[in-house]
């Protein structure tokens, strides 16, 4: 900046629009209304986001917003979304991106947590998931609607986003920010308790350009596509942030997955750098040879995934299908950019999650009992996977939970929750969670929030949450469920339990399987035994059940 400070929004888009970039297109999107086979694009280019993101910045200002508020946005892949982004950041504002795709419960739950002051949505969105809970968010002064047409007032206690937009001015100085000033908030499900709002500041754009071109090898003639929503950290950091700091040319899909048109748009769009994730590579693999073999992808070099693991199977099937095997990669919200990658400068070990980046220093650890950790040396050996901090992106703090924020390190290390192994080569291997979070099609869903909302279903006494493994979305919510006196165990129950917490939880978050119980086990202080449920549904051994208050006997109901 030119002041000397560090802004995201000035190093990924500000300098671009006042530079030899300014006409090159930032953002190409792909519609999602009236696909019949071709493919209708519009186009954004570096000036003319900077005009809107300026004109958004203004809106806030308008608005009595300023540095450090929060602006949350929950909406699909639109224009609006990027506008919204880089304009609050501009701002000096917080912004936290929402999963549009949640139901009222978690989304409530997260603008209560963040202290929303701002909410840029659809009306759709907050008719079903906000409206009704408007009185309990007494932090949200603002919710702007960025439907066609819409205007102040037309739901109550809402703002017309284009209407705002229309009467702001494009020119807005940019707010001093230094790298240490706060600038994302993205939440991250634990295994007890709310949900985890980890902190980002605007120095982390160091971390999200210099992972762009050493795990992405982003440069600025690219045509890239991340297929991540923006709404998870990865959609954020390398769906937003990180093209536009290298001038690329973003692909933006309004649509929701589908296969052909995913090949088709590989093809037709020229896409050179892809990156997504292991359930969507499963789900065209799904899809057949017979449809890959239609199209040819001349352009594309690099294909790149993270979210989970990817088998060696998968790796293959990118050099077979795609021309390129596919580069795995490995990070979390709290690291806030990629930490250990196959890069294109390493050689690919099909299933591993590569080495680390430089300036990442990782090991693996054993926990002991007094909370110390020691580094274990020798390869092979599975362990916690552990970081030495200090690297720009890395989360400074959970919001309103310091507590957990410094339990998530010992001895000097960041502990990532994730066992590994590491072989004599330094490259590492998943081998799977310490704790109890699911990981599904990319998403990190926590069992308390899914239970908290089972439980409250007048028919349930207790449950209990597991990810079961499924092999196109990695793993499925599956609820253990007991009832209460006087409620049966049918079909017409099951339905009820589904219904209700889809309606909460939304169709990413709620179980795809119930499965009624007498009893769940517990520890002796109470605690519910998830780790021995999962044991038992995949005929692992039990392990210590010293603890153990009562087993309980499973009956599957249907």
């Amino acid at each position: 900046m030119p002041d000397g400070g560090c802004n995201i929004a000035y190093a990924a888009l500000d300098r671009h629009a006042h530079g030899p970039m300014a006409s090159h297109t930032a953002l190409r999107f792909v519609t999602a209304d009236g696909w019949d086979g071709d493919l209708a694009t519009r186009d954004l280019s570096y000036a003319e986001l900077a005009r809107l993101a300026r004109c958004f910045t203004n809106v806030l200002r308008e608005l009595g917003v300023g540095k450090g508020d929060r602006v949350f946005t929950m909406m699909s892949r639109c224009p609006e979304l990027y506008v919204t982004i880089m304009g609050a950041l501009r701002n000096g504002s917080v912004v936290s991106p929402l999963f549009s795709a949640f139901g009222p419960e978690p989304i409530a739950t997260r603008l209560s947590l963040g202290e929303a002051e701002v909410l840029v949505t659809t009306r759709a969105h907050y008719v079903r998931k906000v409206a009704k809970v408007r009185d309990q968010l007494p932090s949200l002064k603002h919710v702007l609607l960025i439907d066609d047409g819409a205007a102040d007032g037309d739901e109550p206690g809402t703002l017309g986003f284009w209407r705002c937009m229309a009467a702001a001015s494009d020119e807005a100085p940019i707010t001093h920010t230094t790298p240490d000033d706060p600038a994302l908030l993205h939440f991250t499900s634990g295994t007890t308790g709310t949900p985890k709002g980890a902190l980002h500041v605007h120095g982390a754009v160091t971390m999200h350009y210099v992972t762009g071109l050493y795990a992405l090898d982003l440069h600025a003639d690219d045509i890239y596509w991340c297929t991540a929503d923006p709404g998870w950290v990865t959609g954020m950091s390398y769906g937003v942030i990180a093209p536009l700091l290298h001038g690329v040319t973003s692909i933006v899909d309004e649509a929701d997955f589908d296969a052909e048109r995913w090949y088709r748009i590989l093809a037709s769009q020229g896409v050179t750098v892809w990156y997504t994730a292991p359930t969507a590579i499963r789900m065209l693999i799904k899809a057949g040879p017979e449809l890959a073999s239609q199209f040819r992808f001349p352009s594309l070099r690099f294909v790149a995934s993270v979210g989970e693991p990817l088998n060696a199977e998968a790796v293959w099937w990118g050099k077979r299908v795609l021309g390129l095997p596919i580069h795995d990669n490995w990070w979390q919200t709290e690291t806030g950019g990629i930490m250990i990658a196959n890069t294109p400068a390493f050689d690919i070990k099909p299933g591993s999650m590569g080495r680390p980046l430089p300036g990442v220093t990782a090991c693996v650890v054993r926990r002991h009992d007094d909370g110390t950790v020691s580094v274990i040396d020798e390869p092979d050996i599975e362990g916690e996977l552990a970081l030495t901090p200090g690297w720009p992106s890395m989360f400074r703090t959970y919001l309103h939970a310091e507590e957990r924020y410094r339990n998530s390190f010992a001895d000097g290390l960041y502990l990532t929750g994730d066992l590994v192994k590491r072989d004599a080569d330094g490259y590492f291997w998943f081998v799977g969670r310490a704790d109890d979070v699911i990981k599904s099609a990319g998403h990190l869903i926590g069992p308390f929030e899914v239970e908290n909302a089972l439980t409250d279903h007048p028919a349930v006494a207790e449950a209990a949450v597991i990810g079961v493994p499924d092999p196109t979305v990695g793993e499925v919510v599956k609820a253990f469920v007991a009832l209460k006196d006087g409620y049966p165990a049918d079909d017409d129950t099951m339905r009820s339990l589904m219904a209700h917490a889809r309606k909460r939880l939304g169709a990413a978050v709620a179980p795809k399987v119930i499965e009624f119980t007498d009893s769940l086990p517990h520890t002796r202080s109470g605690k519910i035994m998830r780790r021995l449920l999962k044991a038992r549904e995949l005929g692992l051994p039990e392990g210590d059940t010293s603890t153990m208050e009562t087993t309980g006997t499973m009956e599957t109901a249907s």
